[in-house]
């Protein structure tokens, strides 16, 4: 297990093997692990010795994360009640956390949509990113590729960022994602243009004087000095983009945000396939709705 989530706790040794279950079934248990880590902290920052989970040590809990949004603390409370039924299941007699009620707050949310002109222009400004000073652990390199690459396919940001060179197959025109939201693997397609952005890219990727680029199990989007770029460093040179395209930037989850382009991907693709129905029904020669017909006509008054 990573230095970071290294467990101190009295429930260190169940905490330890609980992920290892996770992970081992194919589940990304990251947050899972982060939550963890704070409950582990909070054990050790309190002094509790005893390895079990009581109600008294969850509402004790509870009243620390006094700034935590509803559907955090739900997922907080899920994670204590996976860990104690767990440790239950080991022979430990612990509370079984009850989950609150689900208040999903983002409900009302409602995700920016690029226009066309504005993606073409956030293309466009991607690749006019200019570096002032030296930074080898900047991540401007793949800006104008990761773009291009969301918004031709609609990947999630943290799954284009944890693509390897295995994963992507220019010759059959497809890549694999393999660390999905949901931990299923699925096979996306690529474009003949989008095929020969990531061409162009890796190219140039693989003229940086830094050993092992190119291997199999390498990051295809790395910075300058070969380290894989982080989702943050991603936003942060986004937003820049969208200043100077001139989109202003409201903030607070309501975006625009990288995830937007996702977002953005789908109704466009949507209204492009509906053109693509549209105009084969306008040409077919057997659809009664052909051009020269009336598509609605008028109905006989009664």
């Amino acid at each position: 297990m990573s230095e970071k989530f290294n467990y101190k706790s009295p429930l260190a040794p169940y905490m330890k093997e609980f992920v290892g279950l996770k992970t081992s079934s194919g589940v990304s248990a990251l947050r899972t692990k982060w939550i963890l880590l704070e409950i582990d902290k909070f054990y050790m920052d309190n002094g509790i010795t005893v390895p079990t989970v009581t109600g008294e040590i969850v509402s004790k809990w509870r009243k620390t994360r006094v700034n935590d949004a509803s559907n955090t603390i739900y997922t907080k409370y899920s994670v204590w009640n996976q860990l104690a039924r767990f440790m239950c299941r080991l022979g430990m007699e612990c509370y079984i956390t009850p989950l609150p009620e689900y208040r999903n707050s983002r409900t009302s949310f409602t995700p920016y949509i690029f226009t066309r002109e504005q993606m073409s222009s956030i293309m466009k400004k991607s690749g006019e990113l200019r570096l002032h000073d030296r930074h080898m652990t900047c991540s401007i390199n793949v800006m104008p590729a990761l773009v291009r690459l969301l918004y031709s396919t609609g990947l999630r940001i943290s799954e284009a960022l944890s693509l390897r060179n295995g994963d992507v197959n220019l010759n059959e025109s497809y890549i694999i994602i393999r660390k999905s939201k949901n931990g299923d693997e699925r096979i996306v397609p690529l474009g003949d243009t989008m095929k020969s952005v990531l061409l162009q890219f890796l190219s140039y990727r693989d003229r940086m004087p830094i050993a092992g680029l190119s291997n199999p199990d390498s990051f295809v989007f790395v910075k300058m000095d070969g380290t894989p770029c982080a989702c943050g460093t991603i936003y942060t040179w986004f937003r820049r983009i969208l200043y100077q395209c001139g989109i202003p930037h409201i903030g607070n989850h309501r975006g625009p945000r990288v995830h937007d382009i996702r977002h953005t991907f789908a109704v466009h693709s949507l209204g492009k396939w509906l053109k693509q129905v549209w105009t084969y029904i306008r040409l077919c020669p057997y659809c009664p709705h052909a051009s020269g017909t009336n598509l609605y006509p008028p109905r006989n008054n009664m």
